[in-house]
């Protein structure tokens, strides 16, 4: 259903001319696809598989298209867009987990994301916009803009994604700007990075259980966090084991099966249509237990089984693009390159644990390049302003 939105959005949506920045990053996603396209032909692997896959391959290319040709508003009514958006999501969130309280007469960590969604980026992004309303230059009033932080902050939070916390804190930095090397950034960094530590000292000396109820068990997902999805040694024969770090078993199996497929293998991976095989069946999310997974967590695995090494440097290359914003004269476009640039580095985290852009839920795609063609706005607003000016003046 997302793929058919995205491309019956597309196909209404068609411009007449791309920026070349647009271009670069879409091409990015195309390469990948390109390989493992070339390589499908020469492997054995069933059609059915290659469609699916070449939908997983195209999304990132499609939201990037959606979101750059979607943007057709003035800026202080494309950010409105963006937060209206998000508060109706975040209204239709907590009237979800009300009506499971309602039913339920309870709320655990579990119940309120099984009913509620497990994360929401989109969500972080609105709230951000919001609390950096200014910079924006929204055109909200103040107290609209407080109840509006309010509501999509505790939305936000019940969540209660770890990524979706890390992804706050990431792209709130970027927009402060301490990403760029001086001393009070480093000092922010340094400060914010000892802090973290201590948060996490504080969670392993309450130690929290497996299995615990309400903050509990969300408070156990923080502290296997870190060696969730980098553990190297795994026993599957111990379910609690196998279950905690099923990320990383992902990853283990996926460098194991390409790397004894030979060298070509690893350079140009298996190909559109390749499965992991897990080597036992898992349950799945649809509630099937299968053996052989078309996609995993880690993105950059997926890349590696579909398109090899090669195409994890391309995807490498294009969070790197990402991230290189070139400095405007133009303020609001500043701070528009302030969250690329958080949203860039958010992405290397992302992509290690829920696909990045690749990800069936994921809407970054769509704001990157929503994000793309509103600095194109802004930037003739203001030469469409000087040239009045000018006039005026003459």
């Amino acid at each position: 259903m997302t793929f058919a939105v995205w491309f019956v959005t597309i196909l209404l949506t068609l411009r007449t001319s791309y920026s070349i920045t647009i271009i670069h990053y879409v091409a990015c996603f195309l390469a990948i696809l390109a390989i493992a396209f070339t390589v499908s032909i020469f492997r054995d692997n069933s059609f059915y598989n290659i469609i699916r896959d070449t939908t997983y391959l195209l999304k990132p290319i499609l939201g990037l298209f959606a979101g750059y040709q979607l943007c057709k508003f003035e800026s202080k009514k494309a950010f409105s867009v963006i937060v209206y958006t998000g508060l109706i999501i975040s209204i239709i969130h907590l009237s979800i987990i009300a009506f499971a309280f309602l039913e339920y007469k309870t709320l655990t960590v579990n119940l309120i994301r099984q009913v509620g969604g497990y994360f929401s980026d989109y969500e972080i992004y609105v709230l951000l916009i919001l609390l950096f309303s200014k910079e924006f230059q929204l055109d909200i009033s103040k107290q609209k803009i407080r109840w509006f932080i309010l509501i999509v902050g505790v939305s936000s939070f019940l969540y209660l994604a770890r990524t979706n916390f890390i992804q706050f804190f990431i792209i709130y930095l970027a927009l402060k700007g301490y990403y760029k090397l001086n001393k009070r950034a480093i000092r922010v960094l340094l400060t914010t990075t000892i802090i973290i530590l201590v948060g996490y000292s504080i969670v392993l000396s309450i130690n929290p259980k497996r299995g615990g109820k309400g903050f509990e068990a969300f408070l156990y997902k923080v502290k296997i966090a870190p060696i969730e999805p980098f553990k190297t040694n795994i026993n599957k024969s111990n379910w609690k084991d196998f279950n905690d770090n099923y990320r990383s078993y992902e990853n283990i199996i996926a460098v194991k099966q390409v790397s004894n497929n030979g060298y070509l293998a690893i350079i140009f991976g298996e190909g559109l249509g390749a499965t992991l095989d897990l080597g036992r069946k898992v349950l799945s999310n649809d509630g099937e237990y299968v053996r052989h997974i078309p996609i995993v967590h880690n993105g950059y695995m997926t890349v590696f089984l579909k398109s090899g090494i090669i195409g994890v440097i391309i995807l490498l290359y294009f969070l790197f693009i990402l991230f290189r914003q070139k400095k405007s004269i133009t303020p609001l476009n500043n701070h528009i390159n302030y969250l690329l640039i958080g949203t860039s580095i958010f992405l290397i985290l992302s992509n290690w644990v829920f696909l990045g852009l690749y990800l069936k839920l994921d809407n970054k795609s769509i704001l990157i390049g929503y994000m793309i063609y509103l600095k194109i706005i802004i930037e003739n607003e203001n030469n469409s302003q000087k040239l009045k000016s000018e006039n005026e003046s003459n």
